[in-house]
């Protein structure tokens, strides 16, 4: 059981402690620089550049494909087909693969290489950084 006591000096910690750790306006001029290196490494990473194969891709977590068509240049897309929104399944032989229905797109683009979809999937933008891929 709580007591009033314990109740008021947690109370009375946790207000000096918004007090000490809340930056100051000083602060605020130089937190901008900080606070978007902060941001960019707090986005979690999709993938490590080093498991991304030239000329291959991998699904990850079933919501994005992440490929590598030439060295060094990666691409990220939906990893939703455009047809009935399958999930889609694998990376092979310059295409991402749909298991539903069979519609492949191209690695590079998205663009569809062999229906039934008619649409591209959507691309996502990435940041590559330090052999990591992260949304951009």
């Amino acid at each position: 059981m709580l007591t009033r006591r314990a109740l008021v000096t947690r109370g009375t910690l946790t207000g000096a402690a918004i007090v000490f750790l809340w930056p100051s306006r000083a602060d605020a001029d130089t937190a901008p620089h900080r606070a978007d290196a902060d941001a960019e490494s707090a986005k979690p990473v999709l993938a490590l550049t080093k498991n991304i194969r030239v000329g291959g891709g991998r699904i990850i977590k079933n919501k994005y494909v992440i490929t590598q068509p030439k060295k060094n240049v990666f691409r990220c897309f939906s990893a939703k087909c455009t047809h009935q929104g399958c999930t889609l399944a694998s990376v092979s032989r310059g295409t991402i693969n749909c298991p539903c229905h069979g519609s492949r797109f191209n690695i590079s683009t998205g663009a569809v290489v062999q229906g039934p979809a008619t649409r591209a999937l959507p691309r996502k933008k990435i940041k590559v950084s330090g052999g990591k891929i992260r949304l951009a």
